[in-house]
């Protein structure tokens, strides 16, 4: 199979990441995977969730959404799906696997994830691209001393693999990720350890050895994704 944009089916899209990209963000990047770019941003609340009121202990938690035309037609604005919540649940649930809370105190820090283009593998971006904003936002904590240390206990990536007309792909636009015939969100550490598998049979059903080899297909396409988050936080990380 050849793909659309030239890349091997063990490949995933260039990556551009603009670290501190909103200026009044405590931590934020434009991240740009291929033509998908979304736009994460982390905000410091001196408040936690009533749950936690008394505990000494933060939170993080995120919300996502797309901007009316960054699709083929116009979402309407202020109208969330299941697929939002599930999507921004997902978010959450990552870097919260990373992160020790207590040492944040009663602190909520508050992860927007704003897809402003789409094509494939927006959620994925998120989470790889939210993980940096949340570093840096950490990072501004501990400079102003509020808080001892960064608090993560690893790094954290996504990405998609799929299985499109017979071939294992990493990394699905959203042409391939339309006519996948399996198709698979893996969240990943830094240390190799999953957080969350997704997988759906879109058109046909899959196989322990097929899952294997796209599990190993992600943990690649994460590793490279993780690399370039250590050289982007090595000044704080």
């Amino acid at each position: 199979m050849i793909r659309q944009d030239g890349r091997g089916l063990d490949k995933i899209r260039r990556v551009q990441i603009n670290r501190n990209y909103i200026k009044y963000a405590e931590g934020s990047c434009l991240i740009e995977l291929g033509n998908t770019r979304v736009i994460c941003t982390a905000s410091i609340e001196e408040s936690v969730p009533p749950f936690l009121k008394g505990t000494g202990t933060g939170w993080v938690t995120a919300e996502y959404g797309m901007l009316p035309r960054s699709c083929h037609t116009r979402i309407q604005r202020g109208k969330n799906s299941g697929r939002t919540y599930e999507i921004q649940r997902l978010v959450g649930r990552s870097l919260r696997a990373i992160c020790d809370m207590k040492p944040i105190g009663e602190r909520t820090i508050r992860i927007d994830c704003d897809v402003i283009q789409a094509d494939g593998g927006t959620r994925t971006a998120s989470i790889t691209g939210s993980f940096l904003a949340l570093a840096d936002a950490l990072y501004k904590l501990k400079k102003g001393g509020l808080i001892n240390k960064i608090p993560v206990k690893d790094f954290v990536a996504a990405t998609s693999v799929g299985i499109v007309n017979g071939d294992l792909l990493l990394d699905l636009t959203y042409e391939e990720d339309s006519k996948a015939e399996v198709d698979m969100n893996i969240v990943m550490t830094g240390g190799g350890e999953f957080i969350e598998i997704q997988g759906t049979a879109e058109r046909k059903t899959f196989n322990k050895d097929q899952t294997d080899k796209l599990l190993t297909l992600a943990k690649k396409g994460i590793e490279e994704l993780v690399d370039i988050q250590r050289n982007l936080l090595k000044d704080i990380l």
